[in-house]
């Protein structure tokens, strides 16, 4: 049986595999090698365009968890500034009983709230806007990952799935000419070749995504712990100014 050289692409003769016969002692043998090799390679590649599009699919579910604890980010910011609010107004009302208390007390400390200039009635002054929102960093990776999901969904509705259709196959027929130079000739390879090329440029930019998430993450949380911290000293002065306005009623 002939030797077959090293670098043979069992593909290079697919044209020609009508027209010219095996010939010699050796050359049904060596048809049938080549067969083996097309198989071979077809199974390969199919393989790895199973394997991408299983890590595209993995790549998309963990953007839409990354996304999904985003918005529960953005919950618990909003829930902290509520509370930050309720702090300033008990800070607000905790000073208004303490006015009422010195005019109850004594003439003296009466006098001295009426010529005393009266708190305003409008609410306390907040750290930041009313309504919370997250950071803009978070904000903008947040609707880049959601019209993408969008997208996502409509271009691969099966993804979960893992099948293939023939409408992978047919798409390889709208390449240009010197894209369909850098792929085999071979129709089904071809179509396999692209199918990876597209799920890897795909998961380059989830991954892109993916870290401006985790980016907006981390800023989201940095500005929740200054809340945090911030909130804690309201809280504990509040705490002092209550013990010491209860102290004074107990006096009367």
């Amino acid at each position: 049986m002939s030797a077959l050289p090293r670098s043979y692409n069992p593909f290079a003769e697919d044209d020609e595999e009508e027209h010219v016969a095996p010939a010699g002692p050796g050359g049904a043998d060596g048809a049938d090698r080549q067969r083996y090799l097309q198989q071979e390679v077809l199974r390969r590649s199919a393989a790895t365009a199973d394997s991408t599009t299983r890590s595209l699919s993995l790549l998309y579910e963990s953007e839409r968890i990354g996304v999904a604890a985003s918005e529960e980010l953005v919950r618990q910011g909003e829930a902290l500034k509520r509370t930050e609010q309720m702090v300033d107004k008990m800070d607000q009302d905790l000073k208004t009983s303490q006015r009422h208390i010195n005019s109850i007390k004594n003439v003296w400390g009466g006098l001295v709230n009426y010529f005393k200039a009266k708190p305003p009635e409008s609410k306390p002054e907040q750290n930041g806007a009313t309504e919370y929102y997250g950071n803009t960093r978070l904000k903008e990776a947040m609707m880049s990952s959601k019209e993408q999901e969008s997208k996502y969904q409509e271009s691969h509705p099966n993804l979960r799935k893992l099948d293939y259709s023939d409408d992978d196959f047919s798409k390889a027929d709208l390449l240009s000419s010197a894209q369909r130079d850098s792929y085999p000739k071979n129709q089904q390879l071809r179509a396999y070749h692209q199918k990876i090329d597209t799920n890897l440029d795909e998961m380059s930019s989830g991954l892109s995504r993916l870290k401006s998430l985790a980016l907006g993450l981390q800023t989201e949380i940095e500005e929740q712990d200054d809340m945090l911290d911030r909130l804690t000293k309201k809280v504990e002065t509040l705490d002092v100014n209550i013990k010491n306005t209860d102290r004074k009623v107990r006096q009367l």
